[in-house]
């Protein structure tokens, strides 16, 4: 989707996409040769998603948007960027069912994403892309850059678009930004683990996850220094990501998004309500 609302999300044709794929400018010398792919498409126990209540189903994944399901436009997405190896960590059943002639790995959740990256890396293997399955408006373009684009000494990478690309493609939307010396960036669900190393920052993600309702104990973690240079708005995204890489022990990287709209995921009833606009269904 442009944005001006033009039709930007034609349904995918998979073989005409992968070639296509082949011829764009940025697969350059550089990117990775080969990767798997993980789509994290769990849901807690006993917890209803409120975008899926909203649209009257029961899980996320089942969202209809121009009549395709989310779980299958971004499986058609990552699947058109061209993995070796796709899995789907998922624990509803009716999404389980709806992979069982889909041509990948189904793999359990665990207790949090972040238990569940680990273990599924074990079971893939690396280099491994990470995403998830309310990526509603993911394009396999978004992937090949995003790989393209992560430096080579970095053993983890993240995707995060600067906010002016974000409203620029999306001028209704409203997300949660971070704020750096060199501007305000929002996250896309899109991840890269280059090395078994990356599974380190798995391990202090798992932390964070214990301690989210003990945000005093985070800070403690992050120390007294980062906090106040980040407060004080010192950091630029590039140092505080090698800063927080530190914290784990790994080599960490910000790529930049080329397209606002990789910001753009289904996190609440409004986000769909956003999507649904700009792919004309509103």
């Amino acid at each position: 989707m442009g944005p001006r609302g033009q039709q930007g999300h034609a349904p995918y044709r998979r073989e005409r996409r992968r070639h296509a794929l082949q011829d764009l400018p940025h697969l350059r010398e550089g990117a990775l040769s080969s990767f798997k792919a993980l789509i994290l498409a769990g849901s807690r126990g006993g917890e209803v998603d409120p975008a899926a209540a909203y649209a009257g189903v029961s899980h996320k994944g089942l969202i209809t948007l121009q009549g395709r399901t989310l779980l299958d436009r971004v499986l058609d997405a990552v699947r058109a960027a061209g993995p070796e190896t796709i899995g789907v960590a998922a624990n509803d059943e009716t999404i389980k069912a709806r992979l069982a002639n889909a041509g990948v790995t189904v793999l359990p959740t665990a207790s949090g994403p972040s238990q569940s990256v680990e273990n599924a890396a074990h079971q893939l293997g690396f280099p491994l892309m990470v995403t998830t399955v309310d990526h509603a408006l993911l394009k396999p373009e978004w992937i090949t850059s995003f790989l393209a684009d992560c430096p080579e000494w970095a053993d983890v990478a993240v995707l995060l678009a600067a906010e002016e690309r974000v409203q620029a493609a999306a001028p209704q939307t409203r997300r949660t930004y971070l704020r750096f010396q060199d501007g305000r960036y929002s996250g896309c669900n899109l991840f890269l683990l280059r090395n078994e190393n990356a599974l380190r920052v798995v391990e202090t993600w798992r932390k964070v996850e214990a301690l989210r309702k003990q945000p005093w104990k985070i800070a403690a973690m992050l120390g007294p220094s980062f906090l106040i240079r980040y407060l004080l708005n010192w950091l630029t995204l590039d140092q505080a990501v090698l800063k927080l890489g530190r914290l784990a022990d790994v080599k960490a990287a910000a790529v930049r998004a080329h397209d606002g709209l990789a910001a753009v995921d289904v996190d609440k009833p409004s986000d769909l309500d956003l999507v649904r606009e700009l792919v004309g269904e509103a």
